[in-house]
This record gives C-alpha cells, sequence and structure tokens, in this order.
C-alpha cells in the first residue's frame, strides 16, 4: 500500500493505492491514520481511487477511526471509490455512517462546509 498525505487549505488528503486488507497493508493504513489523529487538525479527506480491495479488517480500521475523528469533531469522507467498494460499503451499510463523493472537490466542499 501506498499513502501520500497533502493538504488542500485546512483538510488533510490521504491518496491511497493498492489495497487494504488483513495483514501489513490494513497494519499501515491503521498507523497512516493515526498519526494523521495525532498531528493534524481539521478534516480529512479519502482520495480511494486507487484503492483496488477493501476487506473487513480494512472496513474495521476505517471505522474504528472514524468514530476517533468524529470524537474530536472533525469529519471523514471518501471520494472515487471504485465500484466494488461502494457496493461494499452500501452492502454493510457503513455508507450511512461515511459520505462517499464522486470527486475530490464535492468531498472538500463537504468537509469544509462549503
Amino acid at each position: 500500500m501506498i499513502i501520500y498525505r497533502e493538504k488542500q487549505a485546512e483538510t488533510t488528503v490521504l491518496r491511497l493505492a493498492g489495497v487494504v486488507k488483513l495483514g501489513e497493508s490494513a497494519r499501515q493504513f491503521s498507523d497512516f491514520l493515526d498519526k494523521v489523529l495525532r498531528e493534524d487538525q481539521g478534516p480529512v479527506l479519502l482520495d480511494f481511487e486507487q484503492i483496488d480491495t477493501l476487506d473487513s479488517t480494512g472496513l474495521g480500521e476505517l471505522i474504528g477511526y472514524l468514530q476517533r475523528f468524529e470524537e474530536q469533531g472533525r469529519r471523514m469522507a471518501i471520494v472515487k471509490p471504485k465500484e466494488r467498494i461502494v457496493s461494499l460499503l452500501r452492502l454493510t451499510r457503513l455508507d450511512t455512517l461515511i459520505r462517499l463523493f464522486p470527486d475530490e472537490a464535492a468531498g472538500l466542499a463537504y468537509l469544509t462546509g462549503g
């Protein structure tokens, strides 16, 4: 898994590529989200355009960190997920907890209240 972190005004954007599943990739995803939680302020936008697989371990990490960010009054959203990821989030009803957007501009507007 490859993760790039950048700032778009007050929002931290994480550009992810690869898979998020049991093992090293889920641990890396978790460690990176923990670092953002501790070091950055403001909302977080997860760019899933290059994520091919998200398993139950990855889902668990995603939801766990979503809760931690919300406890700090910070929002999180996902942009550009592949259809299979969207289907998984809908099937598990997690799309009711984390907002999904087709493009970065829409996600940033939601996160910044614009």
